[in-house]
């Protein structure tokens, strides 16, 4: 079996708003093979610039895009193509934006190998821990304290017993802040599980002080609350509560996550299948945090196909207390597949069909690809 193309289909809503929500756009990767299996992947970046990064030609040696890397080669050779298009991307690449292209092609190879073998991802990984996991709703938090407290309770009445809210306004007033907090503790009652997600907003002091005002309100992690880069800031923050420090979705390969581990000394480590290199890279991160005793988790905020490989993931791992579940209203979210995941008393399903197990609404990719 050969791979013959790789096509980069860039999926947007009509209009595009200023708010922290991976569900407006999206970048889909078919591979096709020479034996009429077609995998599908996904990148979770700036779509238009990932596309870019996979259609490139050529310029030298060592940057390189990355279709004309893998068309004509074996499939099957999931870590050699990663390898290969690692280093001859590694000029322009190694972090970010070209890890988060490889994402959607090496996906797509494991899509295909599932399929040519009849077999689940989950499977392939070596999984089996679990059939299905616990899912936290995900969502972004409201204009105003009552919108977010009818969204919480919304979320408690659809089955979940963990909900997270997150991004904009929080990081603008302190004392809004503890109000947003209070109010979904309250919304949601006792037993459900609160996960605050900061967006990136404090300095150091901020978020130790932040922290301490959230403790009484018994959140289950705080997540993200200081730049990806202060590393300093995570061990230091880390030291000075006693709740979890959960952060990983602005990393790529597993050298950033190392550090985010060893330096920021992080608690939870999400791991995005659709930003880390694909379920190659994602699963040998997901193994170092284990070996570190780190809880691992993903992140998806973007369509079923990263859900898919997230649950392949999660499944093939000994411990994963929760799936991401993103319950924004947005057709790339909900109508991407044929049979979109769903929750049922709080859990989803790992997928049982061969490769991710999922196959795409056409009519769907059809009203919001882009031609460009």
């Amino acid at each position: 079996m050969k791979i013959t193309d790789v096509q980069a289909i860039y999926l947007s809503l009509p209009t595009i708003s200023n708010r922290s929500d991976g569900t407006q756009d999206a970048l889909l990767v078919r591979v096709t093979t020479d034996s009429g299996i077609v995998g599908v992947g996904e990148v979770d970046s700036s779509p238009l610039a990932a596309k870019a990064a996979i259609e490139a030609p050529m310029s030298n040696s060592i940057t390189s895009g990355l279709r004309e890397l893998v068309v004509g080669e074996d499939p099957f050779g999931y870590e050699y193509l990663w390898h290969k298009m690692y280093q001859a991307s590694r000029y322009a690449g190694r972090r970010g934006l070209f890890i988060h292209a490889i994402s959607g092609i090496d996906l797509a190879l494991w899509d295909i190998i599932g399929r040519a073998l009849d077999t689940p991802v989950t499977k392939l990984l070596g999984g089996g821990f679990r059939n299905r996991v616990r899912a936290y709703a995900s969502t972004l938090f409201g204009p105003t304290l009552e919108s977010t407290a009818d969204r919480a309770r919304w979320c408690v009445e659809q089955g979940y017993s963990a909900v997270k809210f997150g991004w904009d306004p929080m990081g603008q007033d302190s004392d809004h802040d503890e109000a947003l907090v209070a109010t979904i503790r309250e919304a949601v009652g006792p037993k459900v599980d609160v996960l605050i997600d900061a967006g990136q907003c404090w300095d150091t002091k901020r978020a130790i002080q932040m922290a301490r005002r959230f403790e009484p309100y018994d959140i289950y992690w705080l997540e993200e609350p200081l730049s990806p880069d202060n590393l300093a800031g995570y061990a230091e923050l880390g030291r000075s509560t006693h709740l979890r420090i959960a952060a990983g979705e602005a990393e790529s390969d597993r050298h950033s996550y190392v550090d985010l581990m060893d330096r920021g000394q992080i608690d939870v480590v999400q791991i995005d299948p659709t930003r880390t290199g694909g379920l190659t890279e994602a699963r040998k991160i997901a193994w170092a945090a284990i070996d570190r005793g780190k809880a691992v988790i993903n992140h998806s905020f973007t369509t079923d196909i990263n859900i898919a490989a997230s649950l392949a993931l999660l499944a093939s791992i000994p411990e994963a207390p929760f799936v991401e579940f993103c319950v924004e209203d947005s057709p790339l979210r909900t109508q991407l597949t044929l049979e979109p995941f769903v929750v049922e008393d709080g859990f989803v399903r790992v997928p049982e069909g061969p490769g991710l197990g999922v196959e795409l609404n056409e009519a769907t990719i059809e009203r919001y690809a882009v031609r460009v």
